[in-house]
C-alpha cells in the first residue's frame, strides 16, 4: 500500500502492476487476495484493482472497457449540454463488453465499429484520467445513437446550446457514416442558424438521398414534408424552437 501511496496509484490491472512500482513479487496474488480481504483494496473486475475509497464512476467505467471512453449522455453532462443526470454511465469501446453494476453505478458499454472511434480527449490527471468524447463528436453520437442520449428534445437543446467546430462535424459525420443523422443535424444547423456551420451545412446537404426520414426517429410517425431535407417533421420548426428556447 505504501508503494501505491508513493507511485499515487489508485486502480490498476493485476498485470500491469509490478512494472509500474518497480517492484516484484513472488506471490503477487496471495498479497492482492490478503489486501482485498483487509479491506485495503477492492476488486473491481478479474484482475482489475482499485483502494477501497476510490470510487470515480468515469475513471472505473473507461478502464474497465478496452479502449473505452465516456460517450453519450453522461458525456453530454461532462460538457455542460445537459442538467439532466444519467442514472447510467454510458461507455463507448470497439469492444464487446456486457453492460454491468460496479460499486453500485450501472455502466452501459456500446460496442461501435473502428471507424466509429473518434473525437476523444483526455479529463482528469495521471491514474485519474479518463477517455472521453469531445463536444463535437458526442453531439454526432448522439444522433448517430439518440437511444443512448437522454431524449430527443434535450439532445436538440444540447445541439443548440454547443459551440460546434463544423470542420469537426464533417470528420466526425464521415466517421459514423450515417446519412440520415447527418441530415438531422444540417436541417437543425440551418433551422438555428448555426454559427460557423455553414461548410457543414453544404456537407449535410450533400449526403441527401431521396428517402424521407424522420426528423425525431424515435417520435410518431405524422409530420409535413420538408423537400429540401428529404425529413419528415414529427417535430415541428415551431416546437423545435420552443425546445431551444430562442426567439426568431
Amino acid at each position: 500500500m505504501k508503494l501505491l501511496d508513493e507511485y499515487e496509484i489508485d486502480i490498476f490491472r493485476f498485470d500491469e502492476i509490478e512494472s509500474r512500482i518497480n517492484t516484484k513479487f513472488s506471490n503477487l496474488n496471495e498479497v492482492l487476495e490478503n489486501l482485498v480481504h483487509k479491506e485495503l483494496l477492492s476488486r473491481i473486475e478479474r484482475g482489475k484493482f482499485c483502494k477501497v475509497n476510490f470510487r470515480d464512476e468515469y475513471v472505473i467505467g473507461a478502464f474497465v472497457a478496452n479502449q473505452g471512453a465516456v460517450a453519450y449522455w453522461s458525456a453530454l453532462n461532462l460538457h455542460g449540454l445537459t442538467e439532466q443526470f444519467p442514472n447510467t454511465v454510458f461507455i463507448q469501446t470497439p469492444h464487446k463488453k456486457k453492460d454491468k453494476t460496479i460499486f453500485g453505478v450501472d455502466y452501459k458499454f456500446i460496442k461501435i465499429a473502428d471507424r466509429k472511434r473518434a473525437g476523444i480527449i483526455k479529463e482528469g490527471y495521471g491514474n485519474h484520467s479518463y477517455e472521453l468524447t469531445d463536444v463535437e463528436k458526442t453531439i454526432v453520437d448522439c444522433f448517430d445513437l439518440p437511444q443512448y442520449s437522454g431524449g430527443y428534445a434535450e439532445l436538440i437543446r444540447a445541439f443548440a446550446s454547443a459551440k460546434l467546430s463544423g470542420k469537426k462535424m464533417i470528420t466526425y459525420c464521415q466517421a459514423i457514416n450515417n446519412q440520415a443523422a447527418t441530415k438531422r443535424m444540417g436541417y437543425l444547423a440551418e433551422l438555428l442558424d448555426k454559427k460557423g456551420m455553414k461548410t457543414f451545412i453544404r456537407f449535410a446537404k450533400d449526403q441527401i438521398t431521396q428517402t424521407y426520414n424522420p426528423i425525431d426517429p424515435l417520435g410518431p410517425d405524422t409530420g409535413k414534408y420538408n423537400a429540401e431535407w428529404k425529413l419528415k417533421l414529427n417535430i415541428t420548426e415551431s416546437e423545435i424552437i420552443n425546445i431551444t428556447n430562442k426567439q426568431y
